[in-house]
């Protein structure tokens, strides 16, 4: 029996932490709900076997419900929940770098031929993904976009370059599912921006300050809403926006 492929491994650890309320803070920067989070990682597994045809010819083009539009679709709407123009725009050039760096791959390594990589293409490309995500999106929200869109438009400029090299082939979109590695990529870029970013800014002092706002404002939210008080409120809903 072959053992459980980690892209599948790494969904049923999170929906654990989801479920015990572990990843709770991480999916409030992210705007999503337990329910939400959970739904999703669900309709991922499941869409993972829905294979749709694009294009049939010497170029054979489909996308993977699950590792592809379903993911898209999460990316569109943390996109449109971001917490202001500038972090979608650092999300949408991240997306584009970590996009560039996978599709560069192959052309500086051996991972063409995985008998001479040290590690299996799919994680090396969700690892890769994820860091470069992190390092220019910065944001938990932004991290996860890039790290999921890096690794979909390399499969898109692989595409390409079958169409305009006209080299006979298969483009895939996401074509492994929850075994792809666009669902290992945003974890692992979230994963990167909660360990290192959450440290980065404790030693700065700026978590704890928003959190000691958000427990005085539950602590004061029965107080008159004079315009200082709505002043103040304004500015650290700004400050936490900053922080995610």
């Amino acid at each position: 029996m072959s053992s459980m492929p980690i892209g599948m491994i790494t969904l049923v650890i999170v929906a654990v932490l989801i479920f015990f309320g572990i990843a709770q803070r991480i999916l409030d920067r992210m705007r999503l709900t337990d329910k939400q989070a959970l739904v999703y990682i669900a309709l991922i597994i499941i869409g993972s076997f829905i294979n749709i045809p694009i294009l049939r010819g010497p170029v054979e083009v489909s996308i993977n419900v699950g590792g592809a539009v379903l993911p898209i679709l999460l990316v569109a709407y943390l996109l449109y929940r971001a917490g202001t123009g500038k972090e979608r725009i650092r999300a949408v050039i991240a997306s584009v770098v970590a996009g560039a760096v996978v599709s560069i791959i192959p052309r500086i390594t051996p991972i063409q031929e995985p008998s001479g990589f040290f590690m299996d293409p799919t994680y090396f490309y969700a690892i890769v993904s994820g860091l470069v995500a992190y390092l220019v999106g910065r944001s938990r929200r932004s991290a996860f976009i890039a790290g999921t869109m890096g690794i979909i438009i390399g499969d898109f400029v692989h595409m390409f370059q079958l169409f305009y090299g006209n080299i006979p082939g298969r483009a895939d979109v996401g074509g492994a599912g929850a075994f792809d590695s666009t669902v290992i990529a945003g974890i692992v870029a979230v994963m990167i921006a909660e360990l290192v970013g959450e440290t980065r800014e404790r030693l700065q002092g700026g978590p704890a300050k928003h959190e000691d706002a958000l427990e005085k404002g539950l602590n004061t939210k029965f107080e008159l809403n004079t315009p200082q008080n709505k002043l103040k409120s304004d500015e650290e809903q700004k400050a936490g926006d900053r922080l995610e």
